[in-house]
Order: structure tokens, then sequence, then C-alpha cells
């Protein structure tokens, strides 16, 4: 497994936790949101699914990523 932050802009309630966290999941990984430092904290299996691919599903709910 591997494991990267990703910073992530305009997540500020427990609804955007939510639908970050949730989008991490459907793309085949693991997330865990830290509100406080605008950020999600990634575990995925590199065989499985990409950055890109991680990245892209947290986009597609409206927020801003950047590494």
């Amino acid at each position: 497994m591997q494991k990267t932050t990703f910073q992530v802009e305009g997540m500020s309630c427990g609804h955007c936790v939510n639908a970050v966290e949730g989008a991490v999941k459907k793309a085949g990984a693991s997330g865990k949101v830290d509100l406080n430092a605008g950020s999600v904290t990634v575990e995925y299996d590199e065989s499985k699914v990409t950055l890109a691919a991680i990245k892209e599903a947290i986009e597609d709910q409206g927020y801003d990523v950047a590494k």
C-alpha cells in the first residue's frame, strides 16, 4: 500500500468530509480528511488505482486538489 496526502481547497464542513472520503473510496482507495489542515491522506494500491484517478474523483465532487 502506498500513502500520500493531497491538499484539498474548498472543504469547510462535515458534508465536505463525507464527499471527499466517499470519492476516494469510490475510486478504489481509502482516505481520511483533516478538515483543519485542508487535506486528505490517501492509502491506495498502485496496482489497482492511480493518483490521477483519485485526484479526478475528488475534483469531480467540486474541490480543487493540489499535491
